[in-house]
C-alpha cells in the first residue's frame, strides 16, 4: 500500500477535517469579534466530496481522522457524516474538537456514529471569566461535558489555551476540576495565528513555567498517552489523569509532525504555521478521478514544510484559526 511519507521521513496519517469554519462562540484568540467573513455554504465540500478525499487518504495509510471547525456541531448532519468516515476502510480513530456548547443534543447520536473520543476548549471555570474569553455560557460547555461523560465517549480532553493576565491564575483549579470528572487535560500555548485583537507575544504564558508551577502542588510521574497528537504527558500520581503540554513556540514538535488540516471548503493546509496548501474543491467539482486525486495527495505531501516559523516570522500565517481547522 502507498503510504504518505514527506521529505523529511516524516509518516502522514492524522487528517484534521474542518467541516465549517463558522462557530457560535467568538473566542479571542481564533476569530476577531464581528467577524463575517465567512465561506458560502455552497464552498463548503458537501458530504460526498469529503467521503471521498477521506478514502483516498484511508487507502494512503491514514488512520485517525478527527472532525474540527471552526464549531463542527454547527453543520448540520454531522452525525451523520460520523457514520460515513468510520466506515472507510484504514480509518481505525475517529474524534470531535467542540466547544460543548451544542454537545449535550448531540453527545449520544455522535458516539453511536463511531466517534469514539472528543477534544472540548475550555479556558475557564468561571463564568463571567468564560464569557468574557468566548461570548459563550459555561453551563452549556459544562452540560455538554456530563452528556459526553454519560454517553461513553472516551477520553474526553479538555484543551485550555493558557493566557497571561487572562486565565493563567485557574490552571491549578482546572487540574482539580479533570481529577474530580476523570479528563485529561492539555494545556495549549497562544500561537500567532492572524490578526484577532489578542496580541498572542502579550498574552504568551510559557508551559514550562506552568508545569514546575503544577509541580509544587501535585506529585506528577511520567505519564503516556494513546493518540496522533503532540502533548507532552504527565500523570498526577494517585489517579488515571493525564496531564498533556502542547508547546508549539517553546519547544516545537515539528519533527514528529503527522498530520494536515483540510479546511471546510478543501484547502488541505500542509502546515499551521506555513502557507503550503493544495485547492482540492475545483480538482474534485473538475471530474478527477480517484488515482488523479491520489497522485495530487502525494505530490502535495512531498511539499510539506520542515518546521513552522512561529518564532522567527509571527506575522507570517494571517489565516485565522477557525479558518484552517482547528
Amino acid at each position: 500500500m502507498t503510504q504518505l511519507i514527506d521529505t523529511f521521513g516524516r509518516r502522514i496519517d492524522y487528517v484534521r477535517l474542518s467541516v465549517t469554519d463558522r462557530c457560535d462562540l467568538r473566542c479571542v484568540y481564533c476569530m476577531p469579534e464581528g467577524f463575517t467573513d465567512f465561506e458560502t455554504p455552497d464552498n463548503w465540500l458537501n458530504f460526498d466530496e469529503i467521503e471521498r478525499v477521506i478514502a483516498v487518504f484511508g487507502k494512503l495509510g491514514v488512520k485517525r481522522i478527527r472532525l474540527t471547525g471552526g464549531e463542527p456541531l454547527v453543520r448540520k448532519g454531522v452525525p451523520e457524516l460520523a457514520t460515513r468516515l468510520s466506515k472507510l476502510t484504514g480509518i481505525e480513530d475517529l474524534s470531535l474538537s467542540t466547544n460543548a456548547v451544542q454537545l449535550s443534543k448531540h453527545a449520544q447520536s455522535l458516539h453511536s456514529a463511531g466517534v469514539s473520543r472528543i477534544n472540548v476548549s475550555l479556558d475557564s471555570l468561571q463564568a463571567d471569566r468564560f464569557k468574557a474569553i468566548t461570548k459563550g455560557k459555561l453551563e452549556k460547555v459544562l452540560a455538554g461535558l456530563m452528556a459526553a461523560k454519560a454517553a461513553g465517549l472516551s477520553p474526553i480532553k479538555i484543551n485550555m489555551v493558557v493566557m497571561k493576565g487572562i486565565n493563567d491564575d485557574e490552571v491549578e483549579n482546572m487540574v482539580d476540576f479533570c481529577i474530580e470528572h476523570g479528563f485529561t487535560l492539555r494545556f495549549i500555548e497562544t500561537m500567532p495565528m492572524g490578526e484577532t485583537g489578542l496580541e498572542a507575544s502579550d498574552r504568551y504564558v510559557d508551559l514550562q513555567d506552568v508545569r514546575r508551577r503544577l509541580e509544587q502542588r501535585f506529585d506528577l510521574i511520567p505519564g503516556v498517552m494513546p493518540g496522533g497528537g503532540p502533548a507532552r504527558y504527565v500523570q498526577v500520581a494517585g489517579t488515571e489523569v493525564r496531564i498533556g503540554f502542547i508547546t508549539p513556540i517553546s519547544q516545537h514538535f515539528c519533527e514528529s509532525c503527522n498530520r494536515v488540516r483540510l479546511s471546510a471548503e478543501g484547502t488541505l493546509y500542509l502546515c499551521l504555521g506555513q502557507n503550503d496548501k493544495l485547492e482540492l474543491r475545483p480538482l474534485l467539482r473538475s471530474g478527477i478521478s480517484d488515482d488523479g486525486l491520489q497522485n495530487a495527495i502525494l505530490q502535495a505531501i512531498a511539499m510539506k514544510p520542515e518546521r513552522h516559523e512561529f518564532n522567527d516570522k509571527p506575522s507570517q500565517v494571517v489565516r485565522f484559526m477557525s479558518m484552517t481547522g482547528g
